[in-house]
């Protein structure tokens, strides 16, 4: 079995991972300052919920759009200039008075520019690691990702009450800015993994492509919807106990770690195809103790247990590359990066209206009973389906080249 000591041996594993952490960290904390911004000059929880996830509305977008050039751009070109934007795009978020709908405007940028970006780094890990290593690859970065939101919560709380969430949104920027400067330092020149001019109808054919397979459509929704609604629950966390709040999503982030260490490190390769589901299914089945508003020792245990369940979604990606040629790895995780963003931000708005019009409580309840529904349909879908599913493409189009060989190209 892989260890992770063997990962960090890998040639650019490290700095692939510590440019991750710093970007994931700088999105927590600027994420949590601009929420809180959002809700004091508004007092509405929509506003507050998409000020949080509302860039991922705009991955709908970029995924159409933008995401043939994932395979098509140098990667540390491309992870470098789009970490610098990221880092322009927040510091102007901090600006004092910046109207709401310029906020906005902004975000939507962000988010376009993100869809591009999450394509670029995960088709980089696939190409970075041989393939019986990417799921433990896949858990230390999931891993990283629940660090980085227990310390970026943690540390959004006190900087909000230190500085201001002005001040929060300025560190968040800061933190962009290292990421950008690690990768331009610590990545290797790669050429682009796909040859060829990227283009919206280049995107267009490629979706189609991947969409094309009934395995790969369940893989994506499974993706994609259970998980989105869940983070619509989560985002009513600010209005449902804004004192709170940061120690909710800092739970979320710490079962999240658990489930990830599980299943990246101690789950055995039999059980991972029957787990899928039935894991996945966890994600929602704490929600509904909050129709009761429970005490607040027992909502944060709910909350822990329920983000175990992400450790789901490393399965789900797993079974998707298997599916997937290797030269349209990066498109494909792009497309599921894309997709479980814009789904978030759907949700997030889904969950700010039913907030606005019920309360929060009652919207992290019928969210939840919804991925419920959508995780046990899938499940029946997938147990359905004519014998196990295979990959359309020819197998040596789908061949993992060998680390030597990968090598070799990159010289």
């Amino acid at each position: 079995m892989p260890r992770y000591r063997a990962l960090f041996r890998t040639p650019e594993f490290t700095p692939l991972f510590l440019t991750g952490s710093a970007h994931n960290a700088a999105q927590t904390i600027a994420g949590l300052g601009l929420a809180t911004l959002v809700f004091r000059a508004t007092g509405s929880p929509l506003l507050s919920a998409l000020a949080l996830f509302g860039p991922s509305l705009a991955q709908l977008i970029g995924a159409t759009t933008l995401l043939s050039a994932a395979d098509r751009l140098p990667p540390r070109a491309a992870i470098a200039g789009l970490a610098l934007f990221f880092a322009l795009g927040t510091a102007v978020l901090a600006i004092p008075a910046l109207p709401t709908w310029a906020v906005f405007v902004v975000l939507l940028a962000e988010g376009l520019a993100a869809s591009l970006g999450g394509g670029v780094r995960h088709g980089l890990l696939n190409e970075i690691l041989p393939r019986e290593e990417y799921l433990l690859g896949r858990s230390v970065t999931n891993m990283a990702v629940g660090v980085c939101q227990i310390g970026g919560f943690a540390a959004g709380g006190v900087l909000i009450a230190l500085l201001s969430p002005y001040g929060t949104v300025l560190v968040g920027a800061g933190l962009y800015l290292a990421a950008a400067l690690l990768a331009r330092l610590g990545l290797g020149k790669r050429p682009p993994r796909a040859g060829g001019r990227a283009s919206v109808a280049e995107t267009w054919r490629t979706n189609r492509r991947l969409w094309s397979s009934p395995a790969r459509r369940r893989c994506y929704l499974a993706l994609w919807v259970p998980n989105g609604l869940i983070v619509g629950c989560e985002s009513l966390f600010v209005p449902y106990a804004p004192e709170r709040a940061g120690l909710l999503f800092a739970c979320a982030a710490l079962g999240m770690l658990a489930g990830d260490v599980a299943v990246g490190r101690f789950l055995p390769a039999r059980l991972r195809g029957r787990l899928r589901f039935p894991l996945q299914a966890l994600l929602a089945a704490p929600f509904p103790v909050f129709a009761l508003d429970p005490a607040p020792p027992l909502a944060l245990l709910a909350v822990t247990v329920s983000a175990v369940g992400y450790g789901a979604s490393l399965l789900h990606q797993e079974r998707l590359m298997e599916l997937v040629p290797a030269e349209l790895s990066g498109h494909a995780l792009g497309l599921h990066t894309s997709g479980m963003l814009a789904l978030q931000g759907v949700s997030a708005a889904l969950a700010g209206t039913l907030a606005q019009y019920t309360s929060p409580r009652t919207g992290m309840v019928l969210l939840a009973l919804a991925s419920l529904t959508v995780t046990l349909a899938l499940a029946r879908a997938d147990r359905k389906a004519d014998g196990p599913p295979r990959p359309t493409e020819a197998p040596s189009s789908g061949t993992r080249p060998s680390p030597r060989t990968a090598r070799r190209r990159t010289a």
